[in-house]
């Protein structure tokens, strides 16, 4: 038997302030950000439909309680490169943790227990993966109620739960997929706090069966020019950039002709840091010196399903 070590890495209790930090530096998902706290809190704690329906509907027997009572607790992050997504997968922990006042545990499944393709092995990581997160999160109910909730995190998920109609699949493969598929049916409809989040560049790849299991998809694209003002706005403070260089960044780092325009990480990984290396350690970060790396940097491609 697999032990946590094998399956998942360093398992992270938060709220910390590493993973409060990253969460709010993710600038311009305020609107994903309020959305999944508040899916992630009635899938963590789904007694507060209940709580809310007396208050609002007189107690009233209100079938949608049921229907989303039912859901599989399970969020799909789907969108571009640097686009944030898995940023907020490993981080929205932080907030739910703050938000609920109760400690959140992340589990971050490792490629490598994906297996080395041996007959019947992926199958068996993947099912222990599951009832190790399921085990803790039983724990997590007491007498009192929930006190703790798990986050179960996996990255690059194309790669574990490839659409079986590919041709080219492996049966052991195809074999991971319904083991996926039966751990996430045993976590569905039974009120037990974990979060299941699958990140993906190839949304396309994922098998149809896995994205009708999520009680959301949330998509991510490239920030728009109001989304790359405020990453940059936020990155640049305390430089002294003047206002109207921000803004003819933002211009800069757009789409243009052909060209797609920056990922959230292209402005806050390359462009500032690039910058303030470029003057450190024998000046200040000048106006100028943004304006040539955003002409001349090269946005990262756009992933395709061919990439």
């Amino acid at each position: 038997m697999s032990t946590q070590d094998d399956l998942f890495l360093p398992v992270i209790e938060l709220p910390d302030p590493q993973h409060q930090a990253r969460y709010e530096h993710l600038i311009g998902l305020d609107d994903t950000k309020i959305r999944l706290r508040k899916e992630a809190a009635l899938l963590a704690q789904p007694d507060q439909l209940r709580i809310w329906a007396d208050e609002h509907h007189s107690g009233a027997d209100v079938a949608a309680l049921r229907l989303l009572a039912d859901r599989a607790p399970l969020f799909v992050f789907a969108g571009d490169v640097g686009s944030g997504k898995s940023a907020l997968a490993e981080s929205f922990g932080s907030d739910l943790a703050e938000h609920l006042d109760l400690p959140v545990f992340l589990y971050r499944l490792k490629l490598t227990a994906r297996g080395r393709g041996l007959v019947g092995e992926m199958t068996t990581l993947i099912g222990e993966a599951f009832n190790y997160v399921r085990r803790q999160a039983e724990a997590s109910i007491s007498s009192s109620g929930v006190t703790a909730v798990s986050v179960f995190v996996v990255d690059e998920a194309d790669a574990l739960v490839q659409s079986r109609e590919a041709q080219q699949m492996h049966h052991e493969d195809r074999a991971g997929v319904d083991a996926f598929l039966a751990g996430v049916d045993g976590i569905a409809g039974i009120g037990l706090p974990i979060i299941v989040v699958l990140c993906t560049n190839r949304p396309g790849a994922i098998d149809p069966a896995v994205l009708r299991r999520a009680a959301a998809t949330f998509r991510f694209g490239r920030p728009d020019d109001q989304q790359r003002h405020a990453i940059l706005t936020a990155a640049l403070d305390g430089l002294g950039i003047r206002s109207e260089t921000i803004s003819k960044l933002v211009e800069l780092t757009g789409q243009s002709g052909g060209r797609p325009g920056f990922t959230g990480s292209d402005l806050t990984q390359r462009l500032v840091p690039a910058a303030v290396l470029g003057a450190f350690p024998d000046r200040p970060v000048a106006d100028e010196d943004l304006l040539t790396l955003a002409a001349d940097l090269t946005p990262s491609p756009v992933f395709t399903e061919e990439t």
